[in-house]
């Protein structure tokens, strides 16, 4: 007996009159609304929507390290493994969209770029506010949101607090290591410090994973996430290499040689150095 499979849609029981439609919970007409090229270039529309879904996926890496973070805050690291494997993941997602963007040659970029006029990446309030998170912390780069209060009062309430690796640390000690104070209780504002005592933890927790095994998983989601960060930096730098060489940023920054310098800033140093004493 012979089966004959109909592969038409024609008999599924489709919604065609919905009480929300799929562009309507999506806000798609207001999204597909914001692309506004200010030439007649073809490829500005490409350097827009990159920046636009880098946007976006920075949005909800805030969503997911802030969960984290008040996670590990309470202990309950379970559901932030969760979240930090998809700030990695979503990460892995942003380094490909540098892939995409050198698709545009110098002459394609050269075309449209005096249409950005000052308007720099260096500007994004939600890059500057997961960087500090992340415990870049640096005072003077909040300056260049002093006009847009909104993003400005965010951001020095970011300055102001724990950063992700601070909970971390703070977690520590509450499991008994042996954190100094000044790494527990400090100005928030201020950059993190490496100290011996916070490389001596990770040290025992990575040489005795099974007895601390929970840090040991949360010590590499760490990882995993500013290893991304790197390749991510990384990429922009090359990127940035590529289509426009080492002229000047829009944003006024030196450009490449000023990403050169981000690719040493590191958001957890004693997960790092810990490893050459293991």
């Amino acid at each position: 007996m012979t089966t004959h499979h109909n592969n038409s849609v024609d008999n599924e029981d489709i919604h065609w009159d919905q009480d929300i439609s799929y562009g309507q919970y999506l806000d798609l007409e207001p999204l597909l609304a914001c692309q506004n090229p200010a030439s007649d270039q073809h490829d500005e529309l490409l350097f827009i929507v990159i920046h636009q879904v880098s946007e976006l996926w920075i949005k909800l890496c805030l969503h997911e390290a802030h969960g984290a973070a008040r996670h590990i805050a309470n202990d309950n690291l379970s559901p932030a493994f969760k979240m930090l494997s998809r700030v990695s993941r979503i990460q892995e997602q942003m380094i490909k969209a540098w892939e995409v963007l050198v698709t545009m040659t110098p002459a394609d970029y050269a075309s449209f770029r005096d249409s950005l006029g000052q308007s720099s990446g260096f500007q994004s309030y939600q890059y500057r506010e997961i960087e500090f998170l992340l415990g870049n912390k640096n005072a003077k780069l909040i300056e260049a949101h002093r006009s847009k209060p909104t993003h400005y009062q965010k951001l020095t309430e970011a300055l102001n607090s724990p950063s992700l690796y601070d909970i971390v640390l703070q977690l520590l000690k509450r499991r008994g290591f042996a954190i100094p104070e000044d790494k527990t209780q400090r100005d928030w504002s201020i950059p993190y410090v490496a100290c011996h005592e916070v490389e001596a933890a990770w040290t025992e927790i990575y040489q005795n994973s099974e007895k601390h095994w929970d840090l040991y998983e949360l010590a590499e989601k760490l990882v995993d996430v500013e290893f991304n960060f790197q390749r991510w930096r990384f990429n922009h730098m090359k990127t940035v290499e590529r289509i426009i060489g080492y002229r000047r940023g829009t944003g006024g920054t030196s450009g490449v040689n000023y990403l050169v310098k981000a690719l040493d800033l590191q958001f957890f140093p004693e997960l790092w150095s810990a490893r050459t004493s293991i």
